[in-house]
């Protein structure tokens, strides 16, 4: 029982822990080398898609 405790306890810590810019940019470019990976990004729209998926992340993580 305080083993489920204990859990609970360590996920309202990461819970209430605030989003930092480099985590952000970590998680964008991730989500960019996936699109690459799979062809879906060319070095033509590379910029345009950067930004689009960027504020994505911070407007999810900041709601």
């Amino acid at each position: 029982m305080s083993s489920a405790k204990n859990q609970g306890d360590a996920h309202d810590k990461a819970v209430l822990k605030p989003i930092t810019d480099e985590a952000i940019l970590k998680v964008t470019k991730e989500i960019i080398v996936k699109f690459i990976e799979c062809g879906r990004l060319s070095p033509a729209n590379f910029d345009e898609t950067f930004e689009q998926v960027y504020k994505k992340v911070v407007s999810t993580v900041k709601s």
